[in-house]
């Protein structure tokens, strides 16, 4: 577990009944060491060692993406391919004016902020990416918006005043059938998000947000994927072509009667799957299992996994399942199942349990009982179905 462990400050069982997709969650001073999630240094470093072209990293003033001319200069290299140096003065001088930057899935870019995505996920079973904010005025970035996603804000340095209105319509989507009603002319309520504080804000409330208290601002969001009835039924209508009236052609040409009782047999169909109490249930374990999310190669091991007791091995989804079978066990994750012999099950449970951390091959060895050389094997293969990556390699 990652020393924030935010699922802990916002409330580990009260937050997904009481609060989750609810109503919004402002918790002081949560985080005693916010710095351990990122540091201006890094940052720095970030930004200094990736080429991240917009949207990935873009500055943003006033709802509107600055043109990236305006805080880079053009290289090209002597394979003649063109790419876009930041310019540190010209960006420094942008975000003095106003601009506020952004990059994006820093989740991806910087372990720690990682590790704290993969714990949301594993808690709250559901995707999630990490942007990072920073601000040093009190001109808005974005304006007054909404999100299509919830969201878990950690004030990492400074300080950022949330203004937030409220939702204007029932969770509202990416992809919906009308826009929400415009928010309301004064804010349901003021916060000042200070250095360690978190916040949790559900889907469709609108908001503002500025570095307006005089001094600079450094945050992450947690955007957390979202899981509605449009997915389940998307997702149902796959899992019911096993019956033969999802198979069917329409009967566009048949007669009012044949159509009617086409429907009533697609209706009952339907209707069965939804009546079904497990079928959230099936439904979540299908979507977790085809989780693929922080993916990572194994090198210098291409090939066969070396049976080395300090190898360290660690999945690469906080998703996966693991579950008792008549035979042994079969686990599931990033699109792939495996069949397995009893005795694999507490090392894949080991396995999970850790997420995010790694644990050594030898610990996974004597956990399971079995041979240092078998619990390689059966690491080469979660790491050929890309559920598990090891590390260790040495310089």
């Amino acid at each position: 577990m990652s020393p924030l462990n935010l699922a802990e400050r916002l409330g580990r069982d009260e937050f997904p009944a009481q609060v989750y997709h609810r109503h919004y969650l402002h918790v002081p001073g949560a985080l005693p060491a916010p710095g351990e999630l990122i540091t201006w240094d890094e940052v720095n470093g970030i930004v200094a060692t990736h080429r991240l072209d917009p949207p990935r990293l873009r500055l943003s003033a006033d709802g509107e993406m600055l043109p990236q001319y305006r805080y880079s200069t053009p290289v090209v290299t002597r394979r003649q391919t063109v790419w876009q140096r930041l310019h540190p003065a010209e960006l420094h001088q942008r975000l003095s004016e106003g601009a506020s930057l952004v990059i994006d899935a820093v989740d991806e870019l910087h372990p720690a902020v990682g590790r704290a995505a993969m714990e949301l996920e594993q808690w709250l079973r559901t995707g999630v990416q990490a942007n990072l904010y920073t601000s040093w005025t009190a001109r808005e970035g974005f304006g007054i918006h909404w999100d299509d996603h919830d969201v878990v804000v950690a004030q990492v340095d400074g300080s950022k005043r949330w203004k937030i209105y409220g939702p204007t319509r029932t969770a509202p989507m990416f992809k919906d059938t009308q826009e929400p009603a415009p928010p309301p002319e004064k804010p349901l309520t003021e916060i000042v998000m200070r250095a360690g504080d978190l916040l949790y804000l559900p889907r469709g409330w609108w908001h503002s947000v500025a570095a307006s208290e005089g001094e600079r601002s450094l945050h992450l969001t947690f955007g957390l994927q979202t899981t509605t009835g449009a997915q389940l039924l998307s997702w149902l209508s796959e899992d019911l072509r096993r019956h033969d009236v999802l198979r069917l052609d329409l009967p566009v040409h048949a007669s009012p009667q044949d159509r009617a009782d086409y429907l009533e047999r697609l209706k009952k169909e339907v209707a069965a799957a939804l009546k079904d109490p497990g079928v959230l249930a099936r439904y979540m374990a299908a979507r977790d299992a085809d989780d693929v999310t922080r993916m990572r190669p194994s090198l210098p091991y291409i090939g066969s996994v070396p049976a080395l007791p300090e190898l360290r091995v660690r999945l690469t989804t906080a998703r996966a399942h693991c579950a008792d079978t008549d035979n042994g066990v079969t686990f599931r994750a990033c699109g792939n199942e495996w069949d397995m012999a009893p005795a694999a099950g507490p090392l894949l449970r080991r396995l999970i349990s850790a997420v995010p951390d790694a644990v050594t091959l030898g610990e996974l060895a004597a956990t399971a009982g079995v041979s240092l050389e078998d619990t390689a094997m059966l690491v080469r293969e979660l790491v050929h179905g890309q559920a598990a990556a090891v590390e260790g390699g040495g310089a």
